[in-house]
């Protein structure tokens, strides 16, 4: 309210859903986010996995009572295409820093392909210094930049496939299936070091987060050239497809609206965590205990409160 005691409009549009937006190179993940935004005119906007200004595709963006499920979506698992180009490594681990070491070692197929089963499962991987990771609440990318000495910290990661896709000359085309706080630069280095070689990531393009893929995408092009941008948006629950579902009529519904709990069958065990819908609206997120409902997200329902 403001002072006067006046309920005050939210700025922009009540839209609310997932676009799986097609990120173009050398645009950064916040810039996109506000770009889609400022196109859809949407009141809320935020993202599920940053993206780097120099890797291409996978990046949903969620408006409005999207965002509540983004915390789903950055866990989930992702896929990656990448190119590395033996012959040089950059400090960067890409093709924008600078050259930090030089080799004629260009490894053979064969052993390309002997030393991935080493990165599959759960390995070992130090994130790269120039990366957004926080230490002592600053960035790395920002203290490395400032010429400050950071120590990155060796973390597990899982990695369930690598495969070499084609080599050409000084190139290596790979695919890689990863979960969360996969560094595809790091990999890239750590294969690079296997062989006795230099190399850095001069091609990454993320082609899944989760359950949105590249068949889903829209480039910013295609949102720009179309007026009626609505058939670009996911629904809110686009982002929980394994997620099990209770589904309730509207005076359930009304009462989940004030955060109560509501009773329900005991077809979830105690603690599973349930999305709640009302007809094809998703109405809340929570858990199940002793034959009740208890909501942790509230959405909207038919675009209002």
């Amino acid at each position: 309210m403001d002072p006067n005691g006046r309920n005050r409009r939210k700025r922009g549009n009540p839209v609310h859903g997932w676009v799986v937006l097609d990120k173009p190179l050398a645009l950064g993940s916040t810039k996109a986010v506000g770009r889609v935004r400022w196109l859809f005119e949407a009141q809320k906007a935020g993202h599920a996995g940053t993206l780097d200004p120099l890797a291409t595709g996978i990046l949903p963006i969620a408006l409005g009572e999207a965002t509540k499920t983004v915390p789903f979506l950055v866990d989930a698992a992702k896929a990656y295409e990448f190119d590395i180009s033996f012959g040089v490594s950059t400090e960067t681990l890409d093709a924008e820093g600078e050259v930090t070491g030089r080799s004629d070692v260009r490894p053979k197929t064969d052993a390309i392909k002997a030393v991935l089963p080493r990165f599959t499962g759960n390995v070992e991987q130090v994130p790269p210094k120039y990366s957004a990771i926080k230490i002592d609440g600053k960035r790395a990318y920002d203290l490395a930049r400032a010429g400050v000495a950071v120590e990155m910290k060796t973390r597990i990661v899982r990695i369930d496939a690598v495969s070499l896709v084609q080599q050409s000359g000084d190139v290596a085309s790979f695919t890689v299936d990863c979960g969360k706080g996969t560094y595809v630069r790091s990999l890239a280095r750590d294969i690079c070091e296997a062989l006795g070689a230099e190399g850095h990531v001069s091609r990454l393009r993320r082609t899944r987060v989760g359950p949105f893929d590249l068949s889903q995408s829209v480039t910013l092009e295609a949102l720009e050239a179309d007026e009626d941008r609505t058939s670009a948006l996911c629904p809110v629950a686009a982002a929980l497809p394994d997620m099990p579902r209770l589904d309730i009529d509207e005076a359930q519904a009304k009462e989940l609206r004030f955060g109560r709990d509501i009773p329900v069958d005991r077809a979830h065990p105690d603690g599973t965590e349930v999305g709640v819908f009302l007809n094809t609206h998703l109405v809340a997120i929570g858990s199940c205990d002793d034959g009740l409902f208890h909501p942790r997200r509230v959405f909207t329902v038919n675009g209002t409160e």
